[in-house]
């Protein structure tokens, strides 16, 4: 059977996010090495994507990113100790 295409939209997605994030992960590695604070990376992160947001975007975008983070957040999406069921 063959894939649709929004099957393969969403593997095309994934593997940009797979690899955005791969990207971000040597961000931060770099940024550690250099003796750069979590905290201090992590704020820089988020106020850089807010920034992109907002200018590819605009506001009501980068709300709307922001209420779907907290809702993720708060069900446990981020947290390190998360347990899969």
């Amino acid at each position: 059977m063959e894939a649709s295409l929004n099957d393969i939209d969403d593997m095309i997605v994934h593997e940009k996010m797979q690899a955005a994030l791969e990207y971000q992960n040597e961000a931060w590695a770099d940024g550690m090495a250099d003796g750069i604070e979590p905290e201090i990376i992590a704020d820089a992160a988020i106020a850089h994507a807010l920034r992109e947001t907002i200018r590819l975007q605009g506001e009501k975008s980068a709300e709307a990113l922001l209420d779907s983070l907290l809702e993720r957040m708060l069900a446990g999406e981020f947290s390190a100790n998360r347990t899969l069921q």
